[in-house]
């Protein structure tokens, strides 16, 4: 029954003309006759079909199908679609839509503005066309500004949040995506914006959009993923399995895992460690700045703060007076610059007040080989494993401990884990299975031998 499943669902792929087999030559005899069948049928429908709508180049396939044969029937049904998508997706042109708060360019103001930078480098490395629509300023090569400046120049999140006129200026700047998008040149949206009305626009279009959720789930934007979480071409991403839970226990059980990824190339180790610890980030009470410099003053070692401060009346009272005795603010910097200071650390301090969906700058200093001390709260003990020392979230005297114990870990199997967990090859992997779903499923609904199960009312929808 399971390869029967697979066998179906993957002929209406090709049937589709979503993806081919035809680079797939087997290299050695299966095990079983029914692989071999199942397998054999593949590849000779994928011969004898021809994929007309997309005669673009597809991309070299990372390994054979035959090697992972014994999948077919050993996997539920689900996880073969994911193996089969993600081994098979061809070059696609890919629409992805930035949140325009900040421009997408260094130093980032934050991890979505860097997480956003990477997607676009991670899809062009596996041969996908992108173009990223973002604010002016942003330094993508596939750049497509769709308004004059980020909306924090213009209108300030602090002072006009939920405010009509920062509500216009995204839609009116989103509109202006839309239209292009619209004309058909692209053959699925990226929705790494936080602006929930992209969703509807996308379902009402038949548009295949995969949203990357950066947040917990609240808001007009948990309404617009929960309004459409059974449209065949919508799919929502998170990044952490335990932002997947948040988000199951309010109704919304269709969630997909992708965790971030972070450039291992240049996130990288070195032989020296200095006497100091760093902490990175945006400096806002949520971020627990203010508890990571008291317990580096407990602890009485040197750290080292990097980052925007968003909220200067927060960094004036509970940061600045702790500004001595080794606690230094070294500014907003780039990644260039941040790379060193973060690889010839004794230990990264994260320190979540909050329900923090990843943690970029965990991911980066343990690809830095560089352990992190922090606190125990959203999606941080996802990344770190065993290369952090977490306490409960708040618990400064324990931190201060935490980092007191930081030399047990060892530094080389913090760059193990990165390498292995955190890089922009599996995540981009993860949002290619995606793609495949949502231009799979779009391209199902559109066709009207699928309103013949359908109600009356669904049926005129579908031919319309």
């Amino acid at each position: 029954m399971a390869i029967t499943k697979c066998l179906d669902f993957t002929n209406q792929a090709f049937q589709l003309g979503f993806f081919t087999l035809a680079h797939v030559v087997p290299q050695a005899p299966c095990e079983k006759p029914t692989s071999l069948w199942v397998l054999n049928d593949l590849i000779t429908t994928c011969h004898t079909l021809s994929c007309p709508q997309n005669p673009r180049r597809y991309r070299p396939v990372p390994a054979p199908l035959c090697n992972n044969v014994k999948l077919w029937e050993d996997l539920p049904f689900v996880a073969f679609c994911r193996h089969a998508c993600s081994t098979l997706f061809p070059a696609v042109r890919i629409a992805v839509l930035a949140h325009i708060r900040h421009a997408i360019a260094e130093p980032f103001s934050g991890g979505m503005e860097a997480h956003c930078d990477m997607l676009c480098h991670g899809l062009r490395a596996e041969g996908h066309e992108v173009d990223l629509f973002a604010a002016d300023g942003s330094s993508d090569p596939g750049l497509v500004p769709i308004c004059e400046a980020p909306y924090d120049e213009v209108l300030p999140w602090r002072i006009y949040r939920g405010t009509g006129e920062l509500a216009k200026y995204q839609r009116t700047a989103f509109e202006r995506a839309l239209l292009r998008i619209g004309s058909g040149h692209y053959d699925v949206v990226h929705n790494n914006s936080l602006f929930p009305e992209i969703i509807d626009w996308c379902a009402s279009a038949g548009i295949p959009c995969v949203t990357s959720q950066h947040v917990p789930p609240f808001g007009a934007m948990f309404e617009a993923v929960k309004r459409n979480c059974d449209r065949a071409n919508i799919a929502t991403t998170v990044t952490s399995s335990d932002q997947q839970v948040l988000w199951s226990e309010r109704g919304c059980d269709e969630t997909e895992v992708v965790p971030n990824g972070i450039d291992t190339d240049r996130w990288t180790s070195t032989s020296e460690t200095g006497d100091y610890f760093t902490w990175i980030g945006r400096i806002v009470p949520n971020k627990g700045l203010a508890e990571a410099v008291q317990a580096a003053t407990l602890a009485k070692v040197r750290l080292k703060i990097f980052g925007p401060v968003e909220d200067a009346a927060y960094f004036a009272k509970s940061v600045e007076p702790y500004l001595r005795d080794g606690i230094e603010f070294h500014g907003h910097r780039s990644a260039k610059y941040l790379q060193p200071e973060v690889a010839r650390a004794r230990g990264a301090l994260v320190t979540p007040l909050w329900d923090e969906p990843f943690g970029l700058v965990a991911a980066e200093a343990l690809a830095c080989g560089t352990p992190v001390a922090g606190f125990d709260r959203g999606a941080l003990p996802e990344v770190v494993g065993d290369c952090g020392l977490l306490v409960k979230a708040g618990n400064i005297s324990g931190l201060a401990k935490a980092i007191g114990r930081i030399g047990v870990i060892n530094r080389s199997q913090c760059r193990d884990r990165a390498l292995r967990k955190l890089s922009i090859g599996a995540m981009i992997g993860g949002y290619e299975a995606c793609y495949a779903k949502v231009v799979a499923g779009a391209r199902l609904a559109s066709l009207p031998r699928l309103a013949w199960a359908s109600s009356c009312s669904r049926t005129t929808e579908l031919l319309a």
